[in-house]
Formats: structure tokens, C-alpha cells, sequence
């Protein structure tokens, strides 16, 4: 996974932001660890290269990039969250329980899905990521022997 620094740059100035040594660090180690990443991964991470940054600096910097629309959030194995830099269009994820795999699923899939609700509950949607658990194809053949 890479990020342009050029464009998510422009963001956060056109918002009144600037790209902070940290900040860029943080994106740097989302992207070289690939979607999905654990604070604590990026905390690791980030500390071999910047052992004074704190944890905390961390969190609220993956939170404050998740608000810019910069990083997405989703829920991982074992109820964990993991962040992943945010594409042109929402995305979702299929994850298996019993062995973790991930499988991205495209936001036309789940547009109907979205706009049955809004409809039937006038109800304004605005997370841009779910995540479905279950068991894969090869999950469930094993667990059908």
C-alpha cells in the first residue's frame, strides 16, 4: 500500500492543518505494514524510528487522520480495530473467525443496502465501513468433516 503525501497534504492544509513530522511517520508505517494495522503494530513500529513518540501521540493522531477522512477504521480478529488509508470510495470487509482471512467487498455491493435504509427509516448514514463475520469457503468446508 502506498499514499500520496502530495495529495492527503492538500487535505489537511485546505482544513486548516499541516503535515506534522508525527503524522507523516504514522502514514508511513500504515503504509509500509499494509491495511488493517493495529495501533499497537504502529506504535511498534514507529518507535524504532522515533522512540520518544508516545503511545498517546499515536492514538490521537490515528484518530485525528480517521476524522480527515485520511484513514479508515475496521474492526479486525478479536473484536481489535486495525486502520488502513482511505480509497476514492468506501470499501467493506468479509473476515473469517476461524482463520482471519479478510476479504475486501466493493461499496456497490452494499449501496442498495444503504439506500433501503435511509429510505425506510429516513435515517442519514454516515460510516463508511462494515465489516461481516463469518466463515469462509474454506472455513466451512473443513467444518462440514
Amino acid at each position: 500500500m502506498s499514499h500520496n503525501m502530495v495529495a492527503i497534504a492538500g487535505r489537511l492544509r485546505e482544513a486548516g492543518y499541516r503535515v506534522t513530522p508525527q503524522r507523516q511517520l504514522i502514514l508511513d508505517s500504515i503504509c509500509a505494514q499494509g491495511g488493517h494495522v493495529t495501533p499497537e503494530a504502529v506504535y511498534e513500529h514507529v518507535r524504532t524510528i522515533a522512540p520518544t513518540l508516545s503511545q498517546a501521540t499515536v492514538y490521537r493522531t490515528l484518530h485525528f487522520l480517521t476524522e480527515q477522512g485520511i484513514l479508515t477504521i475496521t474492526q479486525v480478529d478479536g473484536g481489535r480495530f486495525g486502520y488502513e488509508l482511505a480509497g476514492p470510495e468506501p470499501h467493506h470487509h468479509l473476515v473469517c473467525r476461524a482463520c482471519q482471512a479478510s476479504i475486501e467487498l466493493s461499496h456497490a455491493t452494499l449501496r442498495p443496502l444503504y439506500h433501503a435504509i435511509e429510505a425506510q427509516h429516513d435515517f442519514a448514514i454516515d460510516m463508511n465501513h462494515v465489516t461481516f463475520f463469518g466463515l469462509c469457503a474454506d472455513c466451512r468446508h473443513v467444518a462440514r468433516r
